[in-house]
């Protein structure tokens, strides 16, 4: 038996842009997936879920990944198919997931899941993934469900840290920071990410140009937020902020809600502030020098958000009982 745990993440530059093979920055946060996975003599496979209401879910091993899944298994379920094509799994597997934070705040708990699940059964079986190969089984399982998405929430999970990523990890950089004054603040509305990313597809499709533009000038914000995030330059980095908003709303993404806790962010002082991820709800996020810290959090939950103490910057995935 072994537990494994995984960060969530946090897109603070380069939504939607990734998709599209551009470049991003993300963190991973400090609230955590778990994943106790057991090898079983008998040949089945069983997962508790609590936190997504899913007790006992059971199967033979011989039909993973054959007919309807239910939603909260799908990742650790696609995760032991992907892993089984290249490790055959000779045993019945057990696995019990357990979330620090809720699903409906858009921080990955799907991608953490799929990347506890594969690094317990590498463990369990005494198998040496790369980092490429591990990314790999992880970002397909991810592509499997999803059918869309660029990798990131899958690299946070895997490595930790803030990282610059591309699409599919062509690359994934490291910015090693020794602080990062963000907020963060919850919408209290679960976005239904893989229908905006479709959105912007048709927004591409019917403006490729213009929506062209609007990827080039947030790699242009990206390549100068990395700088100046390394620099420590935080107020520049909130301005950076801002500007990313500002194509951000112009693809669509955003919302009266996001656009008001923004608003009340940087009217409390804030450097900057954005919302994070594909939009439509989940997170927000801003950047405060420290004497406006608690007016920025105030004024976030004034226009009713929920302010997330949430540590970033977190360790990636580990074992924490073998």
């Amino acid at each position: 038996m072994i537990t494994v745990s995984a960060p969530g993440k946090l897109m603070l530059f380069g939504e939607h842009a990734v998709v599209y093979g551009y470049p991003s920055i993300v963190t991973a946060v400090g609230q955590r997936m778990r994943a106790t996975v057991e090898l079983l003599d008998a040949p089945e496979f069983i997962v508790d879920a609590q936190d997504v209401d899913i007790t006992s879910y059971k199967k033979k091993m011989t039909e993973l990944g054959i007919g309807e899944i239910p939603k909260g298994v799908q990742f650790v379920e696609m995760a032991l198919v992907n892993f089984s094509k290249k490790y055959p799994i000779m045993h019945g597997v057990y696995v019990k997931t357990a979330s620090e934070f809720s699903s409906q705040f858009g921080f990955g708990s799907s991608s953490a899941s799929t990347v506890c699940v594969i690094q317990a059964c590498a463990a369990l079986m005494g198998v040496n993934l790369s980092n490429k190969e591990f990314f790999d089984l992880s970002y397909q399982t991810v592509l499997d469900i999803q059918k869309t998405g660029s990798g990131f929430d899958v690299a946070a999970a895997l490595y930790g840290g803030t990282l610059e990523f591309v699409k599919a990890g062509t690359l994934m950089e490291p910015l090693l920071l020794k602080e990062m004054p963000l907020i963060i603040g919850y919408t209290g509305v679960k976005a239904d990410t893989t229908s905006l990313i479709l959105d912007v597809k048709k927004k591409y499709e019917n403006e490729p140009e213009k929506v062209k533009r609007i990827f080039e000038a947030i790699t242009k914000i990206v390549t100068d937020a990395k700088q100046k995030m390394l620099e420590g330059d935080w107020e520049r980095v909130g301005t950076l902020m801002n500007f990313n908003q500002e194509y951000l709303r112009d693809l669509g993404i955003s919302t009266e809600k996001l656009e008001a806790m923004i608003a009340a962010a940087k009217h409390a002082g804030a450097w900057g502030a954005k919302l994070s991820g594909a939009g439509g709800g989940d997170c927000m996020i801003a950047l405060a020098p420290p004497d406006k810290r608690k007016a920025v959090t105030d004024a976030i939950t004034q226009v009713g958000g929920q302010v997330m103490d949430v540590p970033v910057n977190a360790e990636g995935v580990k074992v924490e009982k073998f």
